[in-house]
């Protein structure tokens, strides 16, 4: 015993080559025989599975009741806002609303700043309210003064304006993600959307554009103009001063449609209006294919067909053969003439 005891011993490395006396093996096969890999979303970096926990976790004694999510996710043109909740099979969709609809509400161009995500937080909350019926009890904030609403009943705080004595607002906890929440982030401008939408989203302005971390204060006017585009009218205008082909190059688009610095502000006004007026989704438009080609399928031969064709093939290829000794056998026959 004590021989295998020592054999198993020298097996591992215990001393490295050259200079080191004892170095000894983390990284044995014991480790790795108890090394359990993360969840694929956390390898890939897409979930944070630590604020997901706090976030889909429901008290026992609610029996179930759903916890609702507001979901904001940014791609590389567009902001998605949409409300889940989670069930044992996974989650589910309640609502959902993108910056790619918002050129049918008068925004063709800018569908990622932090206007867009303003608008579409307000079209997802007003598209939700009108699925489960609350749109006209919890109409939100008409003007978008960058001021964090609240009311309190008995021992509990609502993110909204009034409470209505039979029904509740619809509360839902903002989910960013993996995406750092820095102050004055677009996530807050989809949050602050949602919450003057009517949806009862806990929050603070403490992450809202306009607040100052060293002297504490928040300026509502900041993240007022903000909601408004006038960070982006004012970087057209200097750019316009300043170097006007550059203006050129960046505003292109906004060129072609004729949008003005002068005229953002009426702009994201007339589209906040027009998303309370219709919130639903456009109508679904069947997918048709025009260049498509269409090819016969070749009717499947019997056995003896199959069968007659390769003989045909087979005689196809004697003739050639044939053919080909022929043409050689006429080709030397005039140079043996010659030799003679």
């Amino acid at each position: 015993p004590q021989c295998r005891r020592a054999a198993a011993v020298d097996e591992v490395p215990r001393r490295a080559d050259g200079t080191m006396p004892f170095v000894k093996l983390i990284k044995n096969k014991a480790y790795f025989k108890r090394y359990q890999v993360k969840y694929k979303r956390r390898r890939e970096g897409k979930t944070d599975y630590r604020a997901r926990k706090r976030l889909i976790t429901q008290d026992k004694n609610k029996y179930g009741t759903a916890k609702y999510r507001l979901v904001v996710r940014f791609s590389n043109r567009f902001v998605t806002v949409s409300v889940h909740c989670a069930e044992v099979v996974g989650d589910k969709c309640i609502c959902t609303a993108t910056s790619k609809e918002l050129p049918r509400y008068g925004l063709k161009n800018g569908l990622k700043n932090f206007a867009a995500a303003y608008a579409t937080g307000l079209l997802c909350a007003r598209r939700l309210l009108q699925k489960v019926g609350l749109d006209e009890l919890y109409e939100g904030n008409d003007d978008p003064d960058g001021e964090v609403v609240s009311t309190e009943a008995g021992k509990k705080t609502y993110f909204v304006e009034e409470l209505d004595d039979d029904k509740r607002p619809f509360k839902c906890l903002l989910d960013v993600g993996v995406t750092t929440t820095t102050t004055g982030h677009r996530v807050f401008a989809a949050l602050k959307g949602a919450s003057d939408g009517g949806l009862d989203v806990p929050h603070n302005h403490k992450r809202f554009a306009g607040y100052d971390k060293e002297a504490k204060e928040y300026d509502a006017e900041a993240m007022a103009d903000r909601i408004k585009g006038a960070h982006v009218s004012e970087y057209m205008e200097k750019l316009m001063d300043e170097d006007n082909a550059k203006y050129q190059q960046l505003f292109s688009k906004y060129i072609e449609e004729g949008v003005e610095p002068d005229g953002l502000e009426d702009l994201y006004t007339s589209v906040h209006e027009a998303i309370r007026e219709d919130p639903s989704p456009a109508e679904k438009s069947e997918f048709e294919v025009t260049d498509r080609t269409t090819y016969k399928k070749a009717k499947k031969l019997t056995y003896e067909e199959r069968k007659a064709r390769v003989e045909a093939k087979k005689a196809a290829m004697e003739e050639e053969e044939d053919e080909d000794e022929s043409e050689e056998e006429e080709e030397e026959a005039p140079a043996k003439k010659a030799d003679y």
